[in-house]
């Protein structure tokens, strides 16, 4: 068996090839694309694992690389510049690290989701962007209305809404074009999210995920895809308190000689989904009473707990979410 590290970018690649003893056997530069890369690999002798770090693109090169390694480890990029954190660093160091990791069989692995996966995960994100997008018009629009005094009526975004900003004359050229274009790119972002919003309902209307997770009151098909998507397969958490790790929800710890030091949620995985949960979780909290007195029991009614109690119950939910879509149960409400 060899050991193949990988340091993997679009226009070169470092390869650091280690024996079954863990003695170096060949170490390179290829200058080129993944095809010359791909193209010098195929040469070596049966059997052969490769690891190489995630970054963009990692999900089809795994694919290209699962037709002809016997093994193929993504390692976690974080976790590996935590294993070797030095001043020295270049890409055929990295390369020859990551084989070491191989043989030693120490690499922190990231899960690899099948390319269906993938593209859904994908969709979402990018239907992400494109809210953002528009809540960046929104607020130019408000901003331009608010610069010559312009009184505003509360709901600006409705069809009467709408309609009034249509028919708001602004008092110079100047400020009428930007509202014209502003208004054109309102119409765009919405047609594109209702565009990307009817894929997406497509694709959860086959989904049995999906529908589970509505089954909760309050969580929406936007939410409930999300964390179908990025969850994939629930038996790879073999612990349901996993989950608020690998959605960044579980607070930093320092702990060390009997002391134990929490500081701010991790942030970690992936923040699209985090942020629809937690916006989520006030909706769930206001129609589960089982999801309100979990709420309630943390927050003890003070002002300054409010954050960390919805933190805690977007946190205990994803783990209700999990065991869910490993039963394939239905939300019951407690008695």
């Amino acid at each position: 068996m060899l050991y193949v590290g990988l340091d993997v970018h679009w226009k070169t690649a470092s390869i650091h090839i280690l024996d079954e003893n863990g003695k170096k056997v060949k170490a390179m530069t290829i200058r080129g694309g993944w095809d010359k890369m791909l193209a010098e690999l195929k040469t070596l002798p049966q059997p052969w694992s490769v690891c190489y770090e995630a970054s963009c693109g990692y999900g089809v090169l795994y694919d290209q690389l699962s037709h002809w390694a016997s093994k193929v480890v993504v390692a976690h990029p974080g976790q590996t510049r935590l294993i070797f954190r030095t001043k020295r660093k270049n890409d055929r160091i990295d390369a020859q690290k990551l084989a070491k990791l191989l043989f030693l069989d120490e690499v922190p692995v990231v899960h690899v989701p099948s390319a269906q996966m993938r593209a859904w995960r994908e969709l979402i994100e990018f239907r992400s962007r494109l809210v953002n997008r528009r809540v960046a018009v929104k607020n130019a629009l408000r901003a331009l209305l608010r610069s010559y005094g312009v009184t505003m009526p509360r709901s600006l975004w409705s069809v009467k809404g709408r309609a009034w900003l249509e028919s708001v004359t602004l008092p110079n050229r100047s400020a009428q074009i930007r509202q014209e274009l502003l208004l054109d790119d309102l119409r765009i972002a919405d047609s594109k999210i209702a565009r990307v919003t009817a894929e997406l309902d497509a694709i959860a209307d086959g989904s049995a995920a999906v529908t589970v997770l509505q089954t909760i009151s309050g969580i929406g098909p936007r939410t409930a895809e999300a964390v179908a998507a990025y969850i994939d397969r629930p038996e790879r958490f073999t612990k349901n308190h996993a989950i608020g790790a690998y959605f960044g929800l579980v607070p930093c710890q320092d702990a060390s000689a009997g002391k134990n030091r929490l500081g701010h949620i991790t942030r970690e995985g992936p923040a699209t989904v985090r942020k629809l949960v937690v916006e989520a979780t006030w909706r769930v909290i206001a129609l589960n009473p089982s999801v309100k007195a979990f709420f309630e029991r943390i927050h003890h009614g003070k002002k300054d707990r409010r954050k960390i109690a919805l933190v805690a119950t977007a946190h205990w939910l994803l783990r209700c979410m999990l065991a869910m879509l490993k039963t394939g149960e239905c939300w019951r409400e407690a008695a």
